[in-house]
């Protein structure tokens, strides 16, 4: 599957992008960030880096909901994937939220998604 015909909105976008290479990841028109089972971020696109202000370096590897974005680190967001993975059942929930770290308040939609055999879990951002 080629990025370009991916969307934020598509249902079984969870498989498709981890089907995709970082430069693939980088032609989407939305934030991606992939994350590990120890909330490590492991896949980070370019849409994300440039919108966000942090480049790759200073995220990749790093923990998501405490280093990179602690204003993801709630019963919203952060509790969502533990709960999931607690259930052993599939996370894919687009919620309306407001980003807040580094930057003026800005509207988002988020997208999150887990699969409980999959090894990256993903928040998308749509900024809008």
């Amino acid at each position: 599957m080629h990025a370009n015909i991916l969307s934020f909105d598509m249902p079984t976008l969870g498989a498709a992008l981890a089907a995709l290479s970082d430069a693939e990841l980088d032609q989407l028109d939305f934030g991606v960030i992939g994350f590990d089972r120890e909330t490590a971020v492991c896949r980070y696109n370019a849409v994300e880096s440039s919108a966000a202000g942090l480049s790759p370096q200073r995220v990749l590897n790093q923990p998501l909901f405490t280093n990179v974005a602690p204003c993801m680190n709630n019963f919203m967001v952060a509790q969502r994937f533990d709960d999931a993975d607690d259930q052993g059942v599939a996370l894919d929930a687009t919620i309306d939220y407001v980003l807040t770290l580094r930057m003026r308040p800005i509207k988002v939609a988020l997208r999150l998604i887990a699969d409980p055999g999959a090894a990256v879990r993903y928040v998308l951002i749509r900024r809008q």
